[in-house]
């Protein structure tokens, strides 16, 4: 079981792969091996929830919504560059929406945005609905009620497809300078974040998605050998 930040860190390190909650796959979470009371307890200030950014900030593994298409989880910088050489080809950037191109547009051209920032210099209102802009009152667009597409949903694809990542998470002051509440993600890209990386190709000596999906398909089975194909796919 997961009691410290210390082992967290040494079980992404062994694994490659670390889903935050249950999946198809028995065992394959922190949500699974860490105490109920230490995951969903009332101590905020101990736990993994509160381990995210330490973790992200030794630059040994990338976090984000990188399973099963909306849950977090992190993957060590070994195999993020075998994670994008898949994602990048299924999840290829001339197939996303516009709104999701300019939100990585966007994030591309500041390098790091908190998501309220990212959220608002996109063109999305509060709401996370995508706004028009009213010549008439520039001040106060216009909130496109046609667009059901949410900013969430559009960060959280663009994180599937590895071309978002979370660089930290940073949380609001009291006025005796403790932090409080939910932190609030900062976005930024693995190419800013990981420059080392790049060009990542040459990091996976040339293998093709496909054969990166295969290799990360080997690796999770031989740490799970129980678990079935289907959840394994459905996982990656």
């Amino acid at each position: 079981m997961i009691e410290n930040q210390q082992q967290l860190e040494r079980l992404i390190r062994e694994w490659g792969f670390m889903p935050f909650f249950k999946n198809g796959i028995d065992g394959f979470s922190i949500e699974e091996l860490t105490l109920p009371e230490l995951l969903f307890g009332d101590d905020f200030d101990h736990g993994p929830w509160q381990w995210k950014g330490p973790i992200i900030s030794h630059w040994e593994s990338a976090y984000g919504k990188f399973f099963g298409k909306k849950m977090a989880g992190y993957v060590s910088l070994e195999w993020l560059p075998d994670l994008m050489n898949w994602r990048r080809a299924r999840y290829p950037l001339d197939k996303e929406t516009p709104d999701a191109r300019h939100i990585l547009e966007v994030l591309v051209e500041n390098e790091s945005m908190l998501s309220k920032q990212l959220k608002t210099a996109s063109g999305f209102s509060l709401s996370r609905k995508k706004n028009i802009f009213d010549p008439k009152n520039p001040i106060e667009p216009i909130v496109n009620k046609k667009n059901g597409t949410t900013f969430d949903a559009l960060i959280a694809q663009l994180q599937m497809g590895t071309y978002v990542c979370i660089a930290d998470f940073e949380y609001q002051m009291s006025k005796t300078g403790e932090t409080y509440g939910w932190g609030v993600a900062r976005y930024c890209t693995p190419e800013a974040m990981y420059p080392e990386l790049f060009p990542y190709d040459s990091i996976i000596a040339g293998r093709t998605p496909e054969e990166s999906r295969e290799r990360i398909i080997e690796h999770i089975h031989d740490l799970f050998p129980d678990a079935s194909l289907k959840n394994i796919e459905k996982l990656i």
